[in-house]
């Protein structure tokens, strides 16, 4: 009869109310998804669903059991969680609410995507990469996407350099003042040379790979920027993605996926 009754006093707001839990659960996927924690995700949403099923039920020791782990479980998620949560802050924080433009551009922080598409020129930056690549010049370049990361540009050399092939080459030449260190890009243009990334020691790659592609490593992990490393001793070009390197089969093939993962 209660049950019956909720039903009958259900409200907008309670429409609204699952509306936004349903999207909180959606976003925290997608931020979790291809991670090792997806899986503690799931798992916590499955508990979390028994743990109501119990209550609903009158199951008053098992209710009381899950409860207390939910109460006191909070503190471990903290630990668990803590890259994400850095992850998802530092995306909402660097996002300018108060920048002028429609009700869609101020919520872009929880779509976590651009609205508009990316003009770099990702077929330059590639062709750069490949004569690199053949001149075994080490190279390391971050692509901005939703994420600002104007908090790295005091490590390095301001910029607003349009992107080209002759540029990028130049930027990486061994004998160029401006060659150490990362490039940041964002919309087809430089914004800063010489950056130092910062480096997390915990994340876990083979020891074949430098410091170049440690940093790209740590700077995906800690924000949603894309990296493109070219190795100084065997001219590999590598991409990495979300902490993660990942596999192509030729320039064109990455070309395709930047070009994607930026649209």
């Amino acid at each position: 009869m209660d049950f019956v009754s909720e039903i009958l006093n259900f409200s907008i707001i309670d429409v609204l109310d699952i509306i936004l839990v349903a999207s909180l659960l959606y976003y925290a996927y997608k931020l979790l998804k291809g991670t090792v924690a997806i899986n503690i995700f799931i798992g916590i949403i499955l508990i979390y669903l028994v743990w109501r099923i119990t209550v609903l039920l009158d199951m008053e020791l098992l209710s009381s059991i899950i409860g207390g782990f939910m109460s006191v479980g909070i503190i471990a998620l903290i630990v668990v969680f803590q890259p994400e949560i850095r992850k998802f802050l530092l995306m909402v924080g660097s996002t300018n609410l108060s920048k002028k433009g429609s009700f869609l551009e101020k919520i872009k922080f929880f779509k976590n995507q651009r609205l508009e598409r990316d003009t770099t020129d990702i077929e330059s930056v590639m062709l750069a990469c490949n004569n690199m690549s053949q001149s075994k010049t080490g190279a390391l370049i971050v692509i901005e996407r939703s994420n600002n990361l104007n908090f790295l540009e005091d490590s390095g050399d301001e910029m607003n350099i349009m992107v080209t092939q002759p540029i990028l080459e130049s930027i990486f030449f061994k004998n160029s003042p401006l060659h150490d260190g990362a490039i940041i890009i964002s919309n087809n243009f430089i914004k800063a040379t010489r950056v130092v990334l910062p480096i997390n020691n915990q994340s876990k790659i083979s020891v074949k790979y430098g410091l170049r592609h440690r940093a790209a490593v740590s700077i995906t992990e800690k924000t949603d920027a894309v990296a493109i490393v070219v190795s100084e001793e065997n001219g590999k070009i590598s991409y990495i993605k979300n902490g993660k390197f990942i596999e192509f089969v030729s320039v064109e093939n990455l070309t395709k996926l930047i070009e994607k993962d930026l649209s």
